[in-house]
């Protein structure tokens, strides 16, 4: 029997079932499991934030579900009114964000209520970037949000210790401290080089809190308990020990793409007594004491409850772990692990394998086609070149089995 038959065969036998073999002794699940509600509601029955964490050293008291606006568009005011009243007080946007109308939403939805909610800020910024750029595009930023100030402004989407480094990234802080406009300083990253650089942004004190990809599929010790049986191997093992450093710091934690792709529509069926995979994943990541809260991309107001439904939660519930292992037995073999980072290099022309199924995930997972052409189009190197390569140079780059050849020439193709 080939390895793909046996790797096919695995994930089905995992689909079977009602429970999924060995997730009850998974490593590093928390050794009380609670049965816990599924509604995270007041007493009237409508979803509510029930929990405000302290994060890190900024002092902030956020909601541990926060508001996610990448995808917010113009005219979708009511998006950001509904987290609001539902208690949402920590709004992540950048200047990229669907051109600039993310900012500008919600600038026009908290417009007169800024008081007791927080901002966050992003911008890819360059390793030679002058300060003057970057408090230009600041500016910009503070326009379009309709305020004078942000609470946490961050390098967005690095993948470069050199960008770190840069004197003017520096210069550029304590200006724009200085001058109020921003109050604490922050990193975000989802890359290959992301391990690399929050450790050098940690020992050199370089930043209040930090924006990483993080969830259940990105911890080694339950990820390999449920593919052991398959033939790949989970190698992502050094955010785990990363945010506890970080931890220890007082280095603010968020975590994004929790939902590890969010297929939710394909959990639908496996779903029962008001569980749901959304809330599932959730708990998984809010149950690591390393971990302060979580932003999610909010597109619609049901969404938004159900998401809510997991606040407040600090431990795994018993019937997570099914539906947690269902879901990699569904999609794992196409979810790219970000930062896993094991197939940079593969590619002879220079494909930013990574990014390029980071944008898939965008159009296919999300289904939101428009975000991931944006998304690709800054790409540096796109994947042009595998569409008259063989596939033979990145055929078993991934540790984790996603036929990469057979994915990047359709992402550029359907993104071009």
């Amino acid at each position: 029997m080939s390895s793909t038959d046996a790797t096919d065969r695995s994930r089905r036998s995992l689909l079977k079932g009602a429970a999924i073999p060995g997730l009850a002794a998974v490593t590093g699940v928390p050794s009380t499991i609670q049965a816990q509600s599924r509604l995270g509601t007041n007493t009237a029955g409508t979803p509510q934030v029930k929990r405000y964490v302290r994060l890190g050293r900024t002092n902030m008291e956020i909601s541990d579900i926060s508001f996610g606006a990448s995808r917010l568009r113009l005219g979708q005011e009511h998006l950001v009114h509904h987290a609001l009243d539902r208690g949402i007080n920590y709004f992540d946007t950048a200047e990229m964000y669907t051109d600039g109308d993310s900012e500008t939403v919600i600038g026009n939805a908290l417009k007169g209520k800024r008081k007791d909610d927080y901002l966050v800020g992003k911008r890819v910024t360059g390793s030679t970037e002058s300060a003057a750029s970057m408090m230009q595009a600041l500016e910009e930023s503070l326009r379009r949000l309709q305020t004078d100030y942000i609470d946490l402004y961050m390098m967005h989407a690095i993948n470069s210790i050199e960008c770190l480094k840069n004197p003017g990234w520096h210069a550029f802080n304590e200006k724009a401290k200085a001058q109020g406009k921003i109050r604490f300083v922050g990193v975000s990253g989802h890359a290959g080089n992301l391990a690399e650089c929050l450790d050098y942004a940690i020992d050199h004190d370089l930043v209040d809190a930090m924006l990483v990809a993080f969830n259940f599929g990105q911890d080694p010790k339950f990820y390999e308990s449920i593919t052991r049986s398959f033939d790949m191997v989970a190698t992502q093992d050094q955010l785990p020990r990363i945010l506890a450093k970080a931890k220890t710091k007082d280095v603010g934690i968020v975590a994004m793409k929790t939902l590890m792709g969010a297929r939710l529509n394909d959990m639908r069926p496996f779903e029962s007594g008001g569980a749901t995979y959304s809330q599932a994943a959730f708990r998984w990541v809010l149950s690591n004491k390393d971990v302060d809260a979580l932003v999610i991309s909010m597109t619609d107001t049901i969404e938004i409850d159900e998401f809510l439904g997991a606040s407040g939660a600090t431990q795994v519930a018993a019937e997570d772990l099914p539906l947690l292992g269902r879901y990699v037995a569904l999609n794992g073999h196409t979810y790219c692990r970000q930062a896993c980072d094991r197939c940079d290099g593969a590619c002879p022309y220079g494909v930013p394998i990574a990014d390029v199924l980071r944008t898939r995930m965008y159009a296919t997972d999300y289904r939101d086609v428009d975000f991931a052409r944006r998304e690709y189009a800054v790409l540096a190197t796109d994947a042009s070149a595998c569409l008259s390569c063989s596939g033979q140079p990145c055929q078993g780059a991934c540790p984790h089995g996603i036929a990469i050849y057979e994915l990047c020439a359709p992402t550029h193709r359907m993104l071009s």
